[in-house]
């Protein structure tokens, strides 16, 4: 006789596994590399640290927004819930769509590379250059594949694995994972406070607030005021993926054990540390490196270059250590999520009908799967900065929606229950909404290629929506016939 097959999930987490979630899932590689492309934008360490600071608000505004949301709808799904609630459900399945196509599987690919690029640190010489994303294995006319970039695939893999075996085991890499990575981020600023250097503090901080361009020359480069606008538009694409994925625990919220109060609560804690992280560790590479240290780090690693001033020549060991265990536990969050998403989808009709079945573990392991082979096939697509110029532009207009989605409800759903009101509102969830609508408008300006293809990818998912309706109906009708 086969094993009934679990209808629900079950509530195993709890508010320190929701926090543990966010913050792991938000601290993966870019802290540790797109400072780079951020001071080659900016050019100075005040607007440096501007860039994060904006990015740290908009993030925790967001998250205390969602907290209104998640109290309302406390179930899997997260924000694709939110999106069907407030508008319908074409708008809630564009979310859903471009999340499967570009948002949490091109993260999950991004970062996968990310652990790839640092192995080499780690390994014995013989292997260094085996695994380095220098070393192509197969050179087709239209693809080059590194080996570095099979690593990232086997990672994947193995996490989703992983997974599949029930929310335990993801639940405990998670922890054990993040806290590792927060107790070495905490160290790294610490000690890197303890090794800044007076002079390259005043070098940096002797001009901060002159907005140029860097050169790798270590010239600089004026900028008119739209141009001024747009290269921190593009400067933020790095913050705004590296502080992505603060909604996870939104998606997981039909396995919390409190979901109206520790959903919220989870956002709001996670986001906290990780801005304050975040922007503590930029301060440390602007007092133990030039800005054009910073602007010229081989391949961007930053925060290889600052271990090495702190911690001398073990320095880039430990770092790269530091980043594999970060970027591990990352992904291990956003796997973990994301198939969460097409499970409720598949449940209203919307994906694969397998999606919306869960194994023997209570998970949705088609869906850990599928997500697995996009994220897997999104390794081998493009460079990582070309992720994140994809990844950071539909994801922030969604976020935008999702906000102005509050509002609605307040006017078409006044009844509903809400355990938790959006901090600030109207005003703060108001001004992440025009900041982010100016985001996006300078990206699709002056980073047209990536912005656009992202937004393409979003208009694909409307006749493929229509097309799911149409079999849902259909399946409906044979089923009522029969």
């Amino acid at each position: 006789m086969e094993d009934k097959q679990p209808s629900q999930m079950k509530h195993e987490l709890s508010l320190l596994d929701g926090t543990m979630l966010v913050a792991g899932s938000m601290i993966g590689s870019g802290i540790f590399i797109v400072s780079a492309d951020i001071t080659r934008r900016v050019g100075s360490s005040g607007w440096l640290i501007v860039v994060w600071l904006i990015t740290g608000f908009m993030t925790l505004t967001a998250a205390l927004s969602y907290g209104e949301l998640s109290g309302m709808f406390p179930k899997a799904g997260g924000q694709y819930v939110y999106l069907k609630e407030a508008y319908n459900k074409l708008i809630g399945f564009l979310y859903g769509w471009s999340f499967f196509a570009v948002i949490q599987t091109g993260t999950i690919a991004a970062v996968g590379v990310a652990f790839s690029k640092f192995a080499a640190y780690v390994m014995p010489a013989a292997l260094k250059s085996v695994v380095s994303e220098d070393h192509i294995v197969l050179n087709l006319v239209f693809i080059k594949i590194s080996s570095a970039q099979l690593v990232s695939i086997v990672i994947i893999v193995l996490l989703t694995f992983i997974n599949t075996r029930g929310i335990q085991s993801g639940k405990a890499i998670q922890k054990i994972f993040t806290l590792t990575k927060l107790l070495s981020l905490f160290g790294l600023i610490i000690f890197g406070f303890l090794a800044f250097k007076s002079d390259i503090w005043h070098a940096n901080w002797a001009d901060a607030w002159n907005l140029r361009k860097l050169n790798t020359d270590g010239s600089f480069s004026n900028y008119t005021m739209d141009a001024a606008l747009g290269a921190i538009a593009i400067a933020m694409v790095g913050s705004i993926f590296s502080s992505d994925a603060w909604n996870s625990v939104t998606f997981v919220a039909g396995e919390m054990k409190n979901p109206k109060r520790d959903v919220a609560l989870s956002m709001a804690f996670g986001t906290l540390i990780v801005t304050l992280i975040y922007v503590s560790a930029n301060i440390v590479y602007t007092g133990v490196l030039s800005l054009h240290d910073i602007a010229t780090a081989e391949k961007d690693r930053v925060a290889v270059a600052a271990s090495h001033v702190i911690f001398g020549q073990i320095g880039t060991v430990i770092i790269a250590l530091m980043i594999m265990v970060s970027t591990f536990g990352c992904n291990n969050g956003l796997i973990m999520s994301g198939a969460r998403v097409y499970y409720t989808m598949a449940k209203d009709g919307l994906f694969f009908k397998k999606t919306g079945e869960l194994n023997k573990f209570s998970v949705p392991e088609f869906g850990l799967w599928i997500q697995c082979l996009v994220a897997s096939i999104l390794c081998l697509s493009g460079k990582y900065g070309d992720l994140l110029d994809m990844i950071s532009f539909v994801v922030v207009v969604f976020y935008v929606l999702t906000i102005i989605g509050i509002y609605k409800l307040r006017r078409t759903r006044p009844d509903v229950e809400r355990p938790y009101k959006a901090f600030g509102y109207p005003v703060l969830p108001a001004l992440y909404i025009l900041m982010g609508i100016a985001f996006c408008v300078l990206l699709a300006i002056y980073e047209r290629t990536y912005t656009l293809f992202g937004l393409g990818i979003v208009l694909i998912g409307i006749p493929i929506y229509y097309i799911a309706q149409r079999n849902s109906t259909n399946e409906n009708e044979i089923s009522a016939d029969n």
